[in-house]
């Protein structure tokens, strides 16, 4: 009769550990944002982000104040329409209103000249590392 009891009870354990496991989720991609984007200076080429990585400007990385480090984003020039996907591996931009910094190489990319320095942007994650992955059209909100 122990047995009985002692192999239910771990059946019991099992079922609800894996009834529990199924429910945890993880977070959802961050909202969209708006604002303007700057030009990282060439002369931070070879010194290292917050991620560790030294900074390239040919790269596609980028800083933000508020998504994770490893979030790969859609950041789209609101003039141009043109837009390039990076990955954010530093912390920034510090000036108030500024969303994204972004290479020399992904500035040119999208439209913004270094004479210009800023630009209207929107900033759309696509992947956040342990979130869940966003379904097509679902990241800006």
């Amino acid at each position: 009769m122990r047995r009985t009891v002692t192999v239910g009870f771990a059946g019991i354990l099992l079922c609800c550990g894996t009834v529990q496991a199924a429910e945890t989720k993880a977070p959802p991609l961050p909202h969209k944002q708006v604002g303007k984007a700057s030009i990282y200076s060439s002369h931070l080429q070879g010194r290292p982000m917050t991620n560790g990585e030294p900074f390239d400007v040919r790269s596609s990385s980028a800083a933000s104040k508020t998504l994770p480090i490893g979030t790969k984003a859609r950041v789209t020039d609101i003039q141009t329409g043109k837009s390039a996907t990076v990955t954010i591996k530093d912390r920034g931009p510090v000036p108030k209103g500024r969303v994204v910094d972004l290479t020399p190489h992904t500035a040119h990319e999208i439209g913004i000249t270094q004479k210009q320095g800023i630009a209207p942007v929107t900033v759309v994650p696509t992947s956040v590392p342990g979130s869940v992955p966003a379904k097509a059209g679902t990241a800006s909100r």
